[in-house]
């Protein structure tokens, strides 16, 4: 969440930031009355507090005099106060709890360098890579048999199974068979390997406690798209961002061991509330899906080369599956309501003829690590400060599978990988019909 205290006292700032993201001035100054209210209410108790102290004290002194009338008269005041103190405090709680509500769905301020913008619309596209870029290659123009949609290449090849997939569980839950699923695992083990070298491998929960999902910013805003396990009150996570950013929950790290860099591979599970109707072919939009992510902790001024680091690890895993891709910088009214940059690499694949969004790298500076309350001790002494946290994906797989497909796909329908993936896969990567 943000910080209430920069809201405070410097609202005009807060304003201008979040009116970038289409957030009206008017939603600050509720913000503002808010916790005016509640700290005089604050004052309201504790100054009640003080007097019932005070007179118990007197009270004790009148008894010790042996002065009982007075010591009887002191303590039904002291009674009557008390019970205004405690009305306060539940004034004061209940103003506390208003506000730290209004807070956890207020999304954070974006970076100065975040273009603006209404949308998806307006984000600004910049550099993209094709292979044989490097050698004067001009972008590569996709022949007819590559422009057959990856749901029918793998209907065609037996590697994709939707109807059984929609059989067992639902539409938009994919089934892999075969070479297809080894692919997904090939995948995911090139991943691993690149980032094992300055990334701790992790394999979190893939359920996690309503405070968990809180402190990433999904709750309480985004529950709709969540899956809940009622019974237990368990989430099912959408990201392994979530548990990874309550690794150090509750934690005070030391500044010698930041910049904590993790990796991990999980299911990620999305109900896709808000794209009803849109996107259902093959695996353009999934309930469930393996996903390899990057996540850190950081100092602020660590953070903007970890950010570099993730869309460079990101682009590398792009390069070397050789798929033709793009990187967006997202506008301020398309970002994320927890992040304030956010790059998204976008591969284009001939057979759905469209750029698919497979990575979102995102700064979240201090954001999350103010749900979670996780500080770092400065080295050079001084209080300890807020860590900033930063998450990538790199990789998520069900779109990379779909562009590795349509882009292998071979004038006899067989399906040549990238070299790559070999090691993995198995010698002679070619995925032919069964």
């Amino acid at each position: 969440m943000i910080d209430i205290r920069l809201v405070r006292e410097q609202p005009d700032v807060v304003k201008t930031a979040l009116g970038r993201r289409g957030i009206p001035p008017a939603e600050v100054d509720v913000l503002v009355a808010l916790d005016a209210d509640h700290r005089a209410a604050l004052a309201r108790q504790e100054a009640l507090r003080a007097q019932v102290k005070a007179l118990s004290r007197q009270v004790g002194e009148a008894r010790k005099a042996k002065d009982e009338a007075r010591a009887s008269q002191l303590a039904d005041e002291s009674r009557r106060v008390g019970e205004e103190e405690r009305g306060a405090a539940e004034e004061t709680d209940r103003l506390a709890d208003e506000l730290r509500s209004l807070l956890l769905v207020t999304p954070n301020l974006p970076a100065d360098d975040a273009p603006d913008g209404a949308g998806p619309e307006d984000n600004v596209v910049g550099r993209r890579w094709w292979p044989g870029m490097d050698a004067g290659r001009p972008e590569p123009e996709p022949a007819a048999h590559q422009r057959v949609p990856h749901w029918d290449v793998g209907a065609e090849l037996g590697i994709l199974d939707m109807p059984r997939g929609a059989r067992m569980s639902g539409s938009m839950f994919p089934l892999f068979r075969g070479a297809g699923a080894r692919l997904l695992r090939a995948l995911t083990s090139l991943a691993l390997d690149r980032h094992a070298t300055a990334w701790e491998e992790i394999r979190p929960p893939t359920m996690v406690l309503t405070e968990t999902l809180t402190s990433t910013g999904h709750l309480p805003k985004f529950a709709d798209e969540a899956y809940h396990v009622e019974r237990d009150d368990l989430w099912l996570i959408p990201t392994a961002e979530v548990p990874l950013a309550s690794m150090h929950r509750g934690e005070i790290l030391e500044e010698a061991d930041l910049p904590v860099r993790l990796t991990a591979v999980t299911a990620c599970f999305r109900r896709e509330a808000g794209a009803a109707g849109r996107d259902t072919r093959g695996l353009l939009r999934v309930h469930e899906f393996d996903k390899v992510e990057l996540f850190a902790f950081t100092t602020p001024a660590q953070a903007a080369e970890a950010h570099a680091d993730m869309l460079a690890r990101a682009e590398a895993l792009l390069q070397a599956l050789e798929l033709p891709y793009r990187v967006v910088d997202l506008c301020t009214g398309d970002l994320g309501a927890w992040a304030k940059r956010t790059f998204d690499l976008e591969v284009y694949a001939p057979g759905a003829d469209r750029w698919l969004e497979v990575s979102s790298v995102s700064w979240v500076g201090d954001y999350q690590a103010r749900r979670a309350t996780i500080r770092y001790r400065p080295a050079d002494g001084g209080p300890t400060q807020l860590v900033h946290t930063l998450n990538g994906s790199a990789l998520a797989w069900p779109r990379i599978w779909a562009a590795v497909v349509e882009w292998g796909r071979q004038e006899d329908g067989s399906v040549r990988l990238p070299e790559v993936l070999t090691p993995w896969f198995g010698p002679a990567p070619v995925i032919r019909a069964r």
